[in-house]
């Protein structure tokens, strides 16, 4: 399998590394083709052309964008653009974003980074290899990053 990785220079923390990290730890056929784009508007496109251009399977999008209110508005934007991404070349592109003001202080915010991106990288193992073990968490209130908050 390729799978596409693409994240930005803007983010405060690489973790694009950490989702290859932990599928590498996993899964051991699988070929990257990692991307780096200046920020999250660049992510849709940048996705599109790695599977268009590259062959890539699946793409996953990193970015953190900024406590301000103009972030909002740009991830709101980039994520838009990764939807549309999505249905024009019928491929799932995983947004992983964490925004900056999600984390209460910077050591916070760089565990969570970490953490949802290690944690969609596991949903990315089970949507391909074990969709079995995805079906049986369906609807049990699971969270990436954070603690998960259950079923109801």
């Amino acid at each position: 399998m390729k799978m596409g990785i693409c994240d930005t220079t803007f983010a405060r923390f690489d973790m694009a590394a950490a989702a290859v990290d932990q599928i590498k730890g996993q899964i051991t056929n699988i070929t990257f083709v990692r991307r780096t784009v200046p920020g999250v508007k660049d992510l849709p496109v940048a996705s599109k052309k790695l599977i268009e251009e590259e062959g890539c399977e699946l793409v996953m999008a990193f970015g953190m964008p900024g406590p301000e209110e103009m972030d909002k508005i740009c991830a709101h934007e980039a994520s838009t653009g990764i939807i549309q991404a999505q249905l024009m070349t019928n491929t799932h592109i995983i947004e992983v974003f964490v925004h900056e003001d999600e984390g209460e202080n910077e050591k916070d915010l760089k565990v969570l980074a970490e953490n949802r991106a290690r944690q969609h990288a596991d949903n990315v193992i089970k949507m391909v290899f074990k969709p079995e073990k995805f079906i049986r968490e369906a609807g049990m209130g699971m969270r990436e990053g954070r603690e998960n908050k259950g079923p109801l």
